[in-house]
């Protein structure tokens, strides 16, 4: 009769962990580690994954924390205007908004200036759950990257990546 493998020994067998071989040596980055975009990259992956860890408990992404922080500050604007200041696509920030209108976070409205356009606003829901999303950021997600930079570096690197967004 045929003997199975166990899982133990399938598991024996399975790959190395990403960036190492399977020696379990690291592998060779090359050219990859002089290369601006990749870093940055590699760096914005980091960053998310611990902003999204920060804001497990009020459930919001990188995007949808940005989209409330801009309504906060400009009450009222077009749903265009704010899906273009995000470099948001359309069909993705249509996505987006409905789901934070079904959580009672914003909501759209027809402009009276325009009735092709929606203006929005956010919700007193969104406004509160705004306040508790800015404090997790400043108070974990921000001050463990002020902690890893120091204040000088933070601030330099948040000017340097001002220029590329704003320049480049």
């Amino acid at each position: 009769m045929p003997t199975s493998k166990t899982s133990a020994q399938d598991s024996s067998k399975s790959p190395a962990p990403a960036g190492l071989d399977e020696e379990g040596a690291a592998l060779q980055m090359g050219e990859l580690s002089e290369l601006l975009g990749y870093v940055i990259k590699r760096a914005q992956l980091k960053v998310f994954d611990d902003f999204h860890r920060c804001m497990a408990p009020l459930q919001l992404t990188p995007a949808q924390f940005s989209v409330l922080l801009l309504l906060d500050k400009n009450p009222g604007r077009n749903q265009t205007e704010i899906a273009n200041t995000l470099g948001i696509l359309r069909p993705n920030f249509v996505a987006m908004l409905d789901g934070l209108e079904s959580r009672d976070l914003l909501t759209r409205m027809r402009s009276p200036s325009d009735r092709r356009s929606h203006v929005l606003m956010l919700t007193d829901k969104g406004r509160a759950t705004l306040a508790r999303a800015k404090k997790l950021v400043a108070t974990r997600h921000e001050a463990r990257l002020i902690e890893l930079l120091g204040p000088g570096e933070h601030k330099a690197l948040l000017d340097m990546m001002a220029k590329i967004a704003n320049e480049f």
